[in-house]
């Protein structure tokens, strides 16, 4: 049977996906891994890669067109099949040609508007091949779940371990449930859509098409400001121990390709408090405050236009057990993915605080919209020279002027100035970011 390609999840939010590019075209042979197509999500420019061996036997969409999740994009002969007649077979089954024959079938068949084509997800039925990874498959086997019953949750809806497990859960107790989901523990309600005044565009104005995730960027915002409390504490830091220290340590780290960032000590000092200053490492759930087992700190990073522009955040997890060279390699890591081939979910999933850092820009300080559903962003500014009064003498010293937005909801201003007194001493002491 050809294997057919569904627009995969590739965040924890997205609905839909629009391929800004295929890598493949028909009659092309693929092997497991290799990438099909680039994917614009809700959040990042993405990699698309198959988990099939075959001949890439027809592109059931174009450049440019966006499904929701689930939808068939492509097809795929496998096991030596006719490419040709794979090809059009599946694509004469995936979508009637007109809107009247859409409406004449049943559930199961596409809706057209306005060019956007939105289809149900697809689930493994119909013999077709379930794609699951070979560690999910011998744990099926091991607890006798048939894996053709299952929705997976992985990359282009791979079956994969802890979809079994869930199975093999439910199976257990006698309950159905659904899959496990992806998205944040806590969601906020939609807020009110606000009326706004109508734009006129002027000689030489211009129309700029918004992407999917600047969509969701505005969404999130909107929604981000109108359900939480902002408010904002700010402090400024003494870095010359600082810089003092990264110097000697970068001296001596060269050798080995490693250089730490003013930020990478940021990280450092945020998770260190957040051990100290639980209610930072927690989230608003309505009826209760929901503290996290884990310090997991997202970090802000700014796409490239050539890969749709915009911000995604990468997370550090378990930040307060990592040293500062690990923390540099997987800031860099992940830094060079996002603006690379695009972060998947599990990058971007369980922050529970965000650093904003604008000093690389020479921003000396800002303010930022708290990420739902942390309660606290830091939004750092450039280490600039001053001059400052020291041990009562007027010099020229180096600082940062830092700003927490905070959900007052769980956060008390007395708080937010402890945490930043806390922050404070482990960056002008950094010393003792080192143990």
């Amino acid at each position: 049977m050809p294997t057919t390609v569904t627009m995969p999840r590739l965040s924890d939010t997205m609905e839909a996906g629009t391929v800004i590019k295929w890598h493949v075209k028909e009659g092309d042979t693929v092997a497991t891994g290799d990438v099909l197509a680039d994917v614009e999500t809700d959040k990042a420019t993405m990699e698309m890669q198959t988990y099939d061996d075959g001949v890439v036997a027809k592109l059931l969409i174009g450049a440019g067109d966006r499904v929701a999740i689930g939808t068939p994009i492509a097809v795929i002969a496998v096991d030596g099949e006719d490419a040709s007649s794979a090809g059009a077979a599946k694509s004469a089954a995936a979508a009637p040609t007109t809107a009247a024959a859409a409406v004449a079938t049943n559930d199961e068949a596409p809706v057209v508007v306005t060019g956007t084509v939105v289809m149900p997800s697809v689930h493994a039925d119909n013999g077709a091949r379930a794609r699951i990874s070979p560690v999910a498959r011998r744990m099926a086997e091991e607890l006798g779940v048939d894996i053709n019953s299952l929705r997976g949750t992985g990359p282009g809806g791979r079956v994969i371990k802890r979809d079994i497990e869930a199975a093999a859960t439910r199976k257990g107790s006698g309950a159905v449930a659904a899959p496990a989901s992806i998205m944040p523990v806590v969601a906020a309600p939609a807020p009110a859509a606000a009326a706004s005044m109508p734009v006129v565009a002027g000689p030489g104005s211009r129309e700029v098409a918004v992407s999917g995730m600047r969509q969701t960027i505005a969404r999130r915002l909107v929604e981000s400001k109108s359900t939480i409390p902002h408010y904002q504490v700010s402090m400024r830091f003494n870095m010359d121990p600082l810089l003092e220290l990264r110097k000697m340590l970068n001296a001596q780290l060269e050798p080995q390709g490693v250089k730490l960032s003013v930020n990478d000590f940021i990280v450092r000092a945020c998770a260190l408090a957040m051990a100290q200053h639980p209610y930072f490492n927690a989230s608003w759930a309505g009826d209760r405050i929901i503290i996290h087992g884990e310090v997991n700190v997202g970090v802000a990073v700014s796409l490239p236009a050539e890969r749709g522009g915009g911000l995604v955040v990468a997370v550090i997890r378990n930040a307060d057990q990592k040293g500062l060279r690990q923390i540099s390699l997987d800031t860099r890591a992940l830094a060079e993915k996002a603006r690379t081939r695009g972060l998947g979910p599990e990058d971007m999933m369980g922050a529970t605080f965000t650093i904003s850092n604008l000093g690389m820009y020479g921003v000396d300080n800002f303010t930022a919209i708290i990420n739902p559903p942390n309660s606290a962003i830091l939004a750092c500014g450039a280490a600039v020279e001053r001059p400052v009064v020291r041990n009562s003498q007027l010099c020229v010293g180096t600082e940062l002027d830092a700003t927490l937005s905070l959900d007052h909801r769980v956060i008390d201003g007395a708080m937010a100035a402890e945490y930043l007194t806390t922050v404070r001493h482990n960056l002008e002491n950094p010393a003792t970011l080192l143990v």
